[in-house]
């Protein structure tokens, strides 16, 4: 039996320091992100389904038939080991298909990347990718699990019925009860209809970020201030949340000015459309000032400005406004907000405070 299992493994070794190299060198000269990342991902996995695989092989020329009477007499411990290197035969082969698909997921994630600011079709297919990985996941675990499971004969039954269609949908339907199944089963929604997607700019629970990670049952937010929010998938189904890039990254942005109603609106405007062409962020779609209201005491005008993301755009907000504000103070200090007072008559026809105030400075 040892011979045997040397044999295996020699022949294993032999296969794969043979083949890989071949393999890693086709692909640095075809230049293949695919044949690349598989000669990287699997060489191990081959290397065990290998040795396993043809240690049943070799052993199987040795165990006798069952009911013959040979098998009557051959020890029980190499039945056992037999299953035992079929385990892991099983082991490996769905290490190795879980490989496999992570390689072509790296393939896609190198042809559609995530990285240009109008993104919208990448970050599509990118969301769709993760969430099928983990499922494809759930479903050789399951699938292997019944495999193991029907070598031995108590367990023959539970095995068929994992690997039956009535089985799956009912372990699914018994535990989608559960608040996390919930979650599993609003994330097959949310990867193929999208309200979210993956690097999409979001405002969830009043806090804002960016949507890094869709697991099967949670997304993980980016924060502005590098912290993480952890989001359930239900959330998305149920509740109200604002998608700033549902469409296209481009925004809008809004700043707000309040300022006296002497204030010249006709030279801030004048004066916001000299200073926007300097800006790199600003995409030149969008350049408004507008009075937008009025209280008892000041006027609101609102500047609109646009750039190709929401990060380029809150940044370009805040150069906007900082940029009014110095000018209003160097040119129009006169035009901020004040409190205008005018104090009664006085009992004997006396002037009010405001003109006693102007005749005293004159």
């Amino acid at each position: 039996m040892a011979i045997l299992l040397g044999t295996a493994l020699l022949i294993s070794t032999v296969v794969v320091m043979v083949t890989y190299p071949i393999l890693k060198a086709t692909a640095k000269r075809i230049n293949s992100v695919s044949l690349d990342k598989f000669s990287d991902r699997t060489r191990s996995s081959v290397f065990w389904i290998l040795s396993a695989g043809l240690t049943l092989i070799f052993w199987s020329t040795l165990t006798p038939e069952a009911g013959s009477p040979e098998a009557a007499t051959f020890p029980l411990f190499v039945r056992g080991l037999q299953i035992l290197v079929r385990t892991f035969l099983y082991v490996f082969i769905a290490l190795f298909i879980i490989r496999v698909v992570n390689v072509g997921a790296d393939t896609i994630r190198h042809h559609y990347a995530a990285e240009d600011g109008n993104n919208l079709r990448e970050r599509k297919i990118l969301t769709q990718l993760q969430y099928i990985q983990r499922v494809v996941g759930i479903v050789v675990f399951i699938v292997f699990a019944a495999l193991i499971l029907m070598q031995f004969s108590a367990m023959q039954k539970l095995g068929t019925t994992l690997l039956t269609t009535a089985g799956v949908g009912g372990i699914i339907i018994g535990l989608a009860a559960q608040k996390s199944i919930a979650n599993l089963l609003a994330g097959f929604q949310i990867a193929f209809t999208q309200p979210i997607r993956i690097d999409d700019a979001l405002i969830v629970n009043g806090e804002y970020g960016w949507v890094e990670e869709i697991t099967l049952t949670y997304v993980t937010m980016r924060l502005w201030d590098q912290r993480r929010q952890i989001v359930p998938l239900q959330k998305f189904i149920d509740d109200t949340f604002q998608n700033w890039t549902r469409t296209n990254t481009e925004l809008t942005g809004t700043v707000l000015l309040y300022v006296d109603y002497t204030f010249p609106v006709p030279d801030l405007r004048e004066e916001v459309t000299r200073f926007l062409p300097t800006q790199e962020l600003w995409d030149e779609r969008v350049n408004s000032v507008m009075v937008t209201d009025n209280s008892d005491r000041a006027m609101t005008i609102r500047i609109l400005v646009s750039a190709r993301n929401a990060g380029d755009t809150f940044t370009l907000r805040c150069a906007t406004r900082e940029h009014c504000i110095n000018w209003i103070q160097e040119n129009y200090r006169h035009c901020l907000p004040q409190n205008r007072v005018a104090a009664p008559l006085t009992p004997g026809g006396g002037a009010t405070l405001s003109q006693k105030v102007g005749t005293e400075e004159n």
